[in-house]
């Protein structure tokens, strides 16, 4: 089995990088059957080759501070007797990567393209003193139940600029924007946008101007990492109760 890895990095959420990765294909001349497909963190599909040959090509989506990071791996048999193979081998190993090259350039610019067309949610898990800022919602489809600060990125605005905006519109702070706390797909429709095209990128937080107000919420609340299970979370926040939790006990 010969096998080559490759990683790229491209400014777009985990949906986007996802979606067109799948719209572009890979770049072979032959059909692949898709095995696996876990939208947005993991994809593989194989195919035979030749008599007894095969490939299978497999991709890994992790969200990171400056976009999504994609892990691909190419696995090959070229079903050749042994001496041949040898020979074949070298040529081989040329043409993937010469293949994988140029096919990742296409995708990074691909998925740059379309980020900006995709409506964000950047939320902030504003931490003091080993505990971090929860506000309840009030009103609407998930009235009583608690969340991070935060909200919609608008359109040509960085992440960051909207996360110091949107803490100052909701709680009456200023925020200084820390480490990348992780990024979570979002169900439905965010701002008239295809539905499940939109994530939440959180961020860590301090304050370090006003006085906290709660502008939107019906209560805000700060607690530690023992507390966070026990509140009745929407669904987009608690998959990032375990970052969370870590990130104050750094703290």
């Amino acid at each position: 089995m010969s096998q080559l890895r490759f990683t790229t990095s491209v400014e777009a959420p985990l949906t986007v990088a996802f979606d067109v990765a799948r719209a572009l294909g890979r770049p072979w001349p032959f059909p692949l059957a898709e095995v696996v497909a876990v939208r947005p963190e993991r994809d593989v599909f194989t195919a035979p080759v030749g008599a007894r040959g095969r490939v299978t090509h497999s991709r890994t989506f992790t969200a990171t501070a400056a976009g999504t990071r994609v892990d691909e791996q190419v696995e090959w048999q070229s079903g050749l007797p042994a001496v041949l193979g040898r020979v074949v081998e070298p040529v081989l190993r040329r043409r993937v990567a010469r293949a994988m090259r140029a096919h990742l350039d296409a995708f990074a610019a691909a998925a740059a393209r379309r980020a900006p067309e995709v409506v964000q949610v950047v939320g902030a898990a504003v931490v003091h003193r080993g505990r971090v800022l929860v506000a309840q919602r009030s009103g609407g489809r998930y009235d009583g139940r608690w969340e991070f600060p935060g909200g919609k990125v608008e359109r040509d605005e960085p992440e960051l600029v909207a996360l110091v905006r949107e803490c100052r519109e909701e709680l009456g702070v200023t925020v200084v924007p820390g480490s990348f706390v992780g990024e979570v797909p979002l169900d439905g429709v965010v701002a008239g946008g295809a539905p499940g095209a939109s994530t939440m990128r959180v961020w860590s937080a301090g304050i370090v101007a006003g006085d906290l107000v709660a502008h939107e919420h019906s209560e805000l609340r700060w607690v530690g990492p023992g507390e966070l299970d026990a509140l009745d979370w929407i669904p987009a926040d608690r998959p990032l109760l375990p970052a969370v939790r870590a990130l104050l006990d750094r703290a």
